[in-house]
């Protein structure tokens, strides 16, 4: 077998390799020169023509602080869900392990704390290794790669990326300018300052910026608490962070972590045993991805949605849209929401044992405020965020509105038809006129024809209920219509509310002035919730529920009477922090008197009955039994829609099952739900035992009392009493 011949070195090789050595000598000799006389101004030392060339770029860099995190809190402190474009966890640098530090400057800028901002011996160094060896070797210190982050984080906070320079793309240009800014930010920052900056912001993956953010996601650990092993791993992971990632290729980061080890027992930082140790030891990960945004929330996934879209809708926290996107998913804030995790499991818990993933789409949900603050406590439903084979899935929350009151999206189902649970306010209005609670009506009257004397003192008109009078033309009913036989007779009004007579309802309105009615309506803050209109209480359908209003609305106006008659506006933020400790604009509480105080105890005596005598008897007359509850049901013409909503004078609670997105159009009449064939849906039926479950088991967590009782005048003449429904 012929012997392979060896490749002598030749006399011309031999001057290739010196001509090329002197000639990197005199690029060093001029390039150093140009870039110590900055620095070294003092001692006359540089040359004229290098320096009026650095002097003449940019002298300044803006040191801002890098993308952040943004984390969502429940008021107890719980994580609802993380914002970011970038995973990051600044820590200041008594907070990471002194291995990392000493790592990282091990591996990437030895010299860190001799030079000034660049290292003229690092650069003849490389520069050297590059024309003899034909390597490529870089020459940035620690100082000129935080420079290159810090101008590229700018240019994608101000979404530029197009404009980002990776290391290998830059031109002379760029690194004369990248030494020139290290230069200036040495004389402003101390090297500690440099060195937390740098581990701060430096890219270790796509889902850890930052040494905090890393730790956490390859060793499930804090920076403070990184070991030898892994602070080396991760110093490694920065010349490369692909090449060297421990989960792609662990050979080539096992390699590069033992360089490291290496480098730091060189320098001194570790002992020999340290070293031996660190070597010998395996790769270890235990990889926690972070995960981003309200689709991967730990809990409430719509809440989460809703208070996105309140920071994103609001100009305290920018200018416009683009800014405030920047602000939720780059500033780091600490968003500290309204949300009780303990009522929240509760509900979610509730909700999909109520419906979980039916596969004919029927929602569930429920939202609970408490009165007297407007706190939303729990937001839930029976649907994922995100789309899951054989599961039920929308972006749409059936508990808010579709808009803002500005007009911005909200990303709700705007609301379903309320049903009976809109009969209230029209007994406030009976209330509010004086009249006593139990006065006699005639709920016998089924037909009310154009023409029909309704009261109005602003001055609306009102058209027909009823076809009666052969005008189909008009779009409604026959005649008025009970939900059952034996109803259409005298009976006293507050036996008509809590059993839900309908034409109980239209026989107090014959006695009312409707512009009270739309009065009392406005003052709870009801409002149709597709577009956030009034509910135009003039249109007769509306005294039994025909407009769509969104549950948190619902359950926020009988919050109203639970409180007395004093109105709180829905609040979902409770604070609002940015990175730097600044307080941003959160919702205040806003309370007004709305309702009379005894016109709420009355209503609140009268309803208190529905689950006791009322059309609530069936749900679970426990609820009341541990404490005092007011509550009605409420159904659509079509039975698609299905309510309660009941409260304690500590939580008030609206509960909704039915159809949320077929436009509500789809009845729920002759249905299969959960295995229980129903000839017709009611608000008794399903939404109310999943209110009465819930409630019984979170009531106690915000402890009620009894409800002042209205005025003996309010009670009246106290005729004899109406037969109870058949159950």
């Amino acid at each position: 077998m012929a012997k392979k011949r060896k490749r002598k070195r030749g006399p011309g090789r031999a001057l290739g390799q010196l001509l090329g050595f002197l000639a990197a000598s005199i690029m060093c000799g001029i390039l150093v020169a140009s870039l110590v006389a900055p620095a070294l101004a003092a001692a006359k030392f540089g040359v004229s023509n290098s320096v009026g060339f650095f002097e003449g770029l940019p002298a300044e860099l803006t040191v801002e602080p890098p993308s952040q995190s943004t984390k969502v809190l429940t008021s107890d402190g719980q994580t609802i869900a993380t914002f970011y474009a970038e995973n990051r966890v600044r820590v200041p640098l008594d907070q990471m392990s002194p291995y990392i530090k000493d790592a990282v400057i091990a591996i990437e800028d030895s010299r860190f704390y001799d030079h000034a901002g660049v290292d003229p011996q690092g650069i003849v160094r490389a520069l050297v290794s590059n024309v003899t060896k034909g390597d490529r070797q870089g020459a940035s210190t620690i100082t000129q790669q935080y420079v290159t982050n810090v101008i590229n984080e700018a240019r994608l906070s101000k979404d530029r990326p197009d404009e980002v320079i990776l290391s290998g793309q830059k031109d002379l240009g760029d690194k004369l300018r990248e030494m020139k800014l290290a230069l200036a930010l040495e004389k402003e920052f101390s090297k500690e300052q440099i060195l937390e900056g740098y581990l701060n912001i430096v890219f270790f993956n796509s889902d850890a910026y930052g040494v905090e953010a890393a730790a956490r996601y390859f060793f499930s650990t804090k920076a403070k608490d990184l070991n030898l092993p892994q602070a080396a791993l991760l110093a490694g992971l920065v010349n490369s962070p692909t090449f060297y990632n421990p989960a792609l290729n662990p050979d080539n980061s096992m390699v590069r972590r033992n360089q490291v080890l290496g480098e730091m027992l060189r320098l001194g930082k570790i002992t020999q045993a340290e070293h031996d140790e660190a070597v010998a030891t395996p790769i270890e990960l235990k990889i926690s991805p972070e995960r981003q945004g309200c689709a991967n929330a730990t809990m409430a996934p719509y809440f989460c949605d809703y208070i996105s879209h309140l920071i994103l809708n609001n100009p305290a926290y920018g200018p416009n849209e683009t800014e405030r996107q920047r602000k939720l998913y780059r500033g780091g804030l600490t968003i500290v929401t309204t949300l009780d995790s303990r009522l929240q499991a509760a509900a979610q818990a509730q909700v999909d044992g109520t419906a979980g993933p039916n596969p004919d789409r029927w929602g569930a949900a429920l939202v609970t405020v408490q009165p007297g603050t407007g706190k939303i406590l729990a937001m839930a439903q029976n649907t994922v965020f995100l789309a899951e084979p054989g599961k039920f899935d929308t972006h749409l929350n059936f508990n808010v509105d579709a808009k803002d009151p500005q007009g911005n999206n909200l990303n709700g189902a705007g609301g379903f038809q309320t049903g009976s649970t809109m009969k209230p306010f029209t007994f406030a209005q009976w209330l509010n006129e004086g009249k006593p609670l139990t006065a006699e009506v005639d709920a016998s009257r089924r037909v009310y024809p154009l023409g029909f004397p309704w009261r109005s003192s602003c001055g609306k008109v009102l058209g027909a209920y009823s076809t009666a009078q052969n005008n189909p033309e008009l779009g409604a009913a026959d005649d008025l219509q009970n939900a059952e036989e034996g109803f259409y007779r005298k009976m006293a009004i507050n036996y008509g509310l809590y059993n839900s007579i309908n034409t109980a309802t239209f026989a107090s309105a014959t006695q009312l002035d409707f512009c009270g009615i739309q009065k009392m309506v406005d003052a709870v803050g009801l409002h149709n919730g597709l577009d956030g209109s009034p509910i135009n209480m003039h249109q007769l359908g509306n005294l039994l529920g025909a407009t769509n209003v969104a549950p948190l609305h619902m359950a926020n106006a009988f919050a109203t009477f639970a409180n007395d008659g004093r109105y709180c506006t829905p609040v979902a933020l409770l604070e609002v922090t940015e990175a730097s400790g600044g307080k941003l604009p959160a919702q205040p509480v806003e309370c007004r008197d709305a309702v009379k105080p005894d016109v709420a105890r009355g209503v609140n005596n009268v309803l208190q009955d529905v689950l006791v005598r009322g059309s609530g008897f069936w749900i679970n007359p426990k609820v009341h039994d541990k404490v005092p509850t007011a509550a009605k049901t409420g159904t659509s013409n079509n039975n698609g829609a299905t309510w309660i909503v009941g409260y304690t004078s500590g939580l008030a609670t609206a509960s909704f099952f039915g159809d949320p997105l077929e436009s509500q159009k789809r009845p729920g009449q002759n249905v299969t739900i959960n295995g229980t064939f129903y000839p017709r849906l009611d608000g008794y039926m399903i939404a109310g035992p999943q209110w009465a479950n819930y409630m019984l088991k979170v009531a106690p967590l915000y402890p009620a009392g009894p409800f002042p009782p209205p005025p003996p005048s309010m009670m009246g003449p106290n005729p004899s009493p109406s037969p109870s429904p058949k159950p």
